[in-house]
């Protein structure tokens, strides 16, 4: 990327910045499009963590819920991952998944924002407490009208874009406090039990953006493990479907929970799959 185009994002992201309204912003993204590329997105998320340590919370906020927009825009929103064979089955789950996008892309600016800063404070919360849930569950149990498709769509878009720019050991760092939050409402009491466990889900697949097999063949396997369990306590969705997912996801995490190398692991993953 040549320094002039590089000037032309940030001079854009200034100009975005500057917008009072989402009509405002809606207006000038079609004159820029040029400028709309994933370079561009690229460059909002590296100005949102600026703003974000120089403290400058409001404005990094701002710049996230931009990418998470720009993100949709550009076709960059991440698929739950496929299984083998399960195409078909899929069907039932894209259709829940565009609802959720037209519930989120329903709110204004301001709604958009106010979700996406109680999901920075309750990830920070699961972080700064080792995800205690005697620490998060005040935090959800405060805010369950915040628990729904909308926030599963957020989470999907921020953590797998903000995971994406990381560096390494940061991006292992945010998985580990994703998949913390994810354990927790998975079990929490309050809310709606189906949107809880949607969240879960999401959380999980984000993880494994960056717990590849090859890259965290052992956190690969818990993530796969956790998919199955959340799938078999699933309520949205085909029942069938679900269990055939929950096998899958099994099955995937037999792969390196063999006997020789894992055998408590190997044989409460069994116990599972016969269960």
């Amino acid at each position: 990327m040549n320094e002039q185009r590089q000037q032309d994002y940030l001079n854009l992201i200034q100009l975005l910045l500057n917008c009072r309204s989402d009509d405002e912003i809606r207006e000038i993204l079609p004159a820029n499009q040029e400028l709309l590329d994933v370079d561009f997105l690229q460059t909002v998320e590296a100005e949102a963590q600026k703003f974000s340590q120089q403290g400058d919370e409001n404005t990094a906020n701002r710049l996230q819920g931009l990418a998470m927009q720009l993100g949709e825009a550009l076709n960059l929103t991440p698929q739950p991952p496929s299984l083998v064979g399960k195409e078909e089955n899929s069907k039932p789950l894209k259709k829940q998944e565009e609802e959720w996008k037209r519930g989120l892309q329903s709110l204004s600016e301001e709604e958009r924002q106010t979700y996406f800063q109680f999901l920075m404070q309750v990830l920070q919360a699961t972080a700064d407490s080792s995800g205690n849930s005697q620490v998060v569950y005040p935090l959800l149990a405060n805010n369950t009208d915040k628990l729904d498709g909308v926030l599963v769509e957020i989470l999907r878009r921020w953590g797998t874009n903000r995971l994406r720019e990381a560096q390494a050991d940061v991006a292992k760092s945010i998985a580990g406090y994703v998949v913390n939050f994810s354990n927790l409402i998975a079990q929490f009491p309050l809310g709606n039990k189906v949107s809880n466990i949607e969240i879960a889900i999401t959380g999980y697949e984000v993880a494994l953006t960056v717990y590849t097999q090859q890259a965290f063949p052992v956190d690969w396997a818990g993530m796969q493990n956790n998919l199955a369990n959340a799938y078999s306590i699933r309520i949205a969705g085909e029942r069938a479907e679900n269990l055939e997912r929950v096998i899958a996801y099994y099955q995937q995490a037999l792969k390196v929970r063999t006997f020789d190398a894992f055998p408590v692991d190997w044989a409460g993953t069994q116990n599972n799959l016969a269960n």
